[in-house]
């Protein structure tokens, strides 16, 4: 069913509760297969409007999204949207938990609002393995014209969406995690759909300063990010304005975003724009080009080195970035104005990751629980009180030890209350987690077991506000979470195989009040799938 402009207003009207002023954006997106060649070879891609990567979402703090998603693929499919908050609305998050899939020659108009937010984001599709296909593209929220931005306009503003990609159909990698194998390593790395020597440069004018929206939207690998003979200066990550640190080269790990600026400071030539993988054994790299306007000629000598498995190196970088206090955010007072450090916690929640087998096939989990996908989507079994599909407490909140078993974990969590979260990596790998419908503050990590003595060590003034947090290997990361969002939340590994084998869990923020004030409702156009199919919704 396609809805036009005008039924789109009216049936949405409800946002006028957030304010009349906020403007309306339309897109309205067919999503197709298509051959793409990435890596040199023929390969079936995921397109948004003929595109891979997909188009960018350019958008203002407080805009209303109404994005019409057209499915011409064989399967049903999803698109969610890391980092965008959905404020009192976790309906339109678009993962399988809270959003009924679209399927095949049918559409779903998306309803969101970048609610008091700014910054670099993407959006990418959610269900099976269709990520490692495409279907993903970048989302900026611009700071309103009465905000400050603590730096100056740039010259331009480019989206860099890095990750790392296989040559093999996205259906045939799911088949081997379906058969209970692990998948191999990546093939190669992407620079904005483009793999080496196949890059389309960055083109700059001499003496001026470019901002890098860079994004990880790959499936498992820490990338590096770097430029010949340039310095990148940090100035926000995922909606956080930060002090303006410069670095060589910045440590992107799977499912963050970083904006940096950097100046064509140097001699009029081509420099090489480097990424390459962290931590692991057989390094990946791809280069594209920083091209200079009146440049002399091509790149010369070799493409820098970067860092490979030094631990210490980016745990370091990582403690360096922190929040620009005296910068305004999406609102008019200081971003420091909410002082986090200075609030008590209500509640300690200690997440580790487990790996293992069941029933002789590769499964993950968190705190031994391997989440299975239920037949229907848990905010949905919540609204309707429907029974059987979930319950709550079916995941510890500390690690009860013993092996991995099945369930749809959902732990329940009260709105309004103030909840450190710690992630235990008892791994020799580097996790990356990412907490849907939350901006979190990052106040710790190091390397061992945490322990209530950890805390002395905690940034309580100026820690980043993000919502992807790494965890690097024999290690723990711990965060402050202000729980404002009423919904049912994913929690998840950006790993996307192991996210997709079960490590993943669903936090229901809950509270018994109906007010507009703290929860949308349902929203009219929902679909109903699953045990909540034939039901209606209740009117906006």
């Amino acid at each position: 069913m396609q809805l036009n402009v005008a039924a789109l207003v009216t049936a949405f009207a409800f946002f006028a509760i957030v304010g009349a002023e906020d403007p309306y954006r339309f897109f309205t997106w067919n999503v197709t297969y298509g051959d793409i060649y990435p890596l040199g070879v023929r390969q079936q891609g995921i397109l948004i409007n003929g595109q891979f990567p997909g188009p960018d979402i350019h958008s203002v703090t407080n805009d209303n999204l109404i994005i019409n998603v057209f499915n011409s693929l064989d399967q049903p499919f999803l698109i969610s949207w890391n980092g965008i908050q959905q404020r009192r609305n976790s309906y339109m998050d678009g993962v399988a938990g809270t959003t009924c899939p679209i399927p095949p020659g049918k559409n779903y108009t998306y309803i969101l609002q970048v609610k008091d937010q700014i910054g670099s984001f993407y959006y990418f599709p959610s269900l099976d393995f269709h990520k490692a296909a495409g279907g993903f593209g970048g989302i900026r929220i611009l700071s309103r014209p009465r905000i400050p931005v603590p730096f100056p306009d740039p010259a331009g503003d480019y989206t860099v969406l890095i990750g790392d990609w296989y040559k093999t159909n996205h259906t045939k990698l799911k088949a081997l995690l379906d058969g209970g194998r692990k998948l191999p390593n990546p093939d190669g790395i992407l620079i904005n759909g483009r793999g080496p020597n196949n890059g389309v440069p960055l083109n700059v004018e001499q003496g001026k300063t470019y901002r890098l929206r860079i994004s990880n939207v790959g499936l498992q690998n820490s990338l590096n990010f770097r430029i010949q003979g340039h310095k990148m200066k940090l100035v926000e990550v995922e909606g956080t304005h930060t002090l303006q640190s410069t670095y060589s080269s910045l440590d992107v790990h799977v499912g963050q975003s970083y904006s940096v600026l950097v100046t064509a400071d140097q001699p009029a030539q081509d420099y090489y724009i480097v990424v390459s993988s962290r931590f692991t054994s057989t390094i990946l790299t791809t280069t594209t080009i920083l091209k200079y306007s009146n440049s002399a000629g091509p790149v010369s000598g070799p493409p820098p080195g970067g860092p490979t498995i030094q631990i210490d190196w980016s745990l370091n970088q990582a403690r360096s970035i922190r929040t620009n206090l005296t910068a305004s955010g999406p609102r008019p007072n200081p971003q420091g104005s909410y002082h986090y450090g200075m609030v008590n916690t209500s509640r300690t929640i200690i997440l580790s990751s487990s790996a293992g087998q069941i029933r002789g096939k590769q499964r993950y989990g968190i705190n031994s629980v391997s989440y299975v996908p239920a037949d229907t989507p848990l905010k949905l079994a919540d609204f309707f009180n429907i029974g059987g599909v979930f319950r709550i407490g079916s995941i510890s909140p500390n690690p009860p030890g013993g092996g991995l078993f099945l369930d749809t974990p959902v732990m329940g969590a009260d709105f309004r209350s103030f909840v450190e979260i710690v992630f235990n990596n008892p791994e020799n790998i580097i996790q990356s987690y990412h907490l849907d419908g939350y901006s979190f503050f990052v106040v710790g990590m190091d390397g061992g077991q945490w322990s209530s003595a950890s805390r002395k060590g905690y940034n309580l003034h100026d820690a980043i506000a993000r919502c992807t947090v790494q965890v690097y290997p024999k290690s723990w990361s711990a965060i402050y979470v202000p729980l404002d969002n009423v919904g049912m939340w994913n929690l998840r590994s950006e790993f996307w195989a192991r996210q997709y084998l079960g490590q993943q869990f669903y936090l229901r923020v809950y509270t018994n009040s109906n007010s507009l004030r703290d929860e949308f409702p349902i929203p009219k156009n929902a679909r109903l799938c699953g045990r909540a199919a034939g039901r209606h919704t209740r009117p906006l």
